[in-house]
């Protein structure tokens, strides 16, 4: 923790020290306007900055356990994912959207396994809630198939909500399934026509 203070402490001087850097900052300051919403898992080894090379600013994120996107539906409360979604959507007015999930994700692994989460109520109540329960047996450590199948869902739920409907139907918006290999840095894309994940 002290590396992460002992940074924040410096994040001033950095800023002041380069004239780029306080033209960043300071349009930041005026408001957002980000090119891509960003949903992704809450895993520590998924940098989003880091696979996409964005700057501050260029990022709308949503991160949840498994890169989940809850399903829409118009008569429960709303949730923070799909208040994060409409803001994206019709305030924010991002062109593009990718829901990235990753090899070697324990959320969906444990799905994929069928291990035992009753110590852990929660998550196991989320993954029972937002998981498919028709994921791919997969025994190996980086998930791929059970993954990949995972956010072809997640693309199929987000064409759910109204706000990226009516969106997609005007053009105005585009969706991306990504795939992140921790171990090696790969991305690869979902490509609708052959239903395969590429690299790009």
């Amino acid at each position: 923790m002290e590396t992460f203070i002992t940074h924040a402490r410096g994040m001033t001087a950095r800023i002041a020290e380069r004239r780029e850097e306080q033209e960043t900052f300071g349009r930041l300051a005026a408001g957002q306007s980000p090119l891509a919403l960003f949903i992704t898992c809450s895993d520590s080894r998924v940098v989003p900055s880091l696979i996409t090379g964005a700057r501050p600013g260029d990022l709308f994120e949503l991160r949840t356990a498994g890169n989940a996107v809850p399903p829409y539906e118009a008569d429960r409360p709303a949730s923070s994912e799909g208040a994060t979604i409409e803001y994206a959507m019709r305030v924010l007015g991002v062109a593009d959207i990718v829901v990235c999930g990753h090899s070697h994700c324990g959320a969906v692994g444990a799905k994929a396994r069928g291990e035992d989460l009753a110590e852990l109520p929660a998550v196991r109540d989320w993954l029972d809630r937002q998981l498919s329960s028709e994921l791919p047996a997969d025994d190996g450590p980086a998930v791929a198939a059970a993954v990949q199948r995972h956010v072809r869902e997640q693309l199929a739920r987000l064409r759910g909500y109204p706000c990226v409907r009516e969106r997609l139907e005007s053009g105005d918006v585009r969706l991306h399934g990504w795939y992140y290999e921790v171990h090696t840095g790969l991305v690869a894309a979902h490509h609708a026509e052959t239903d395969l994940f590429l690299p790009l």
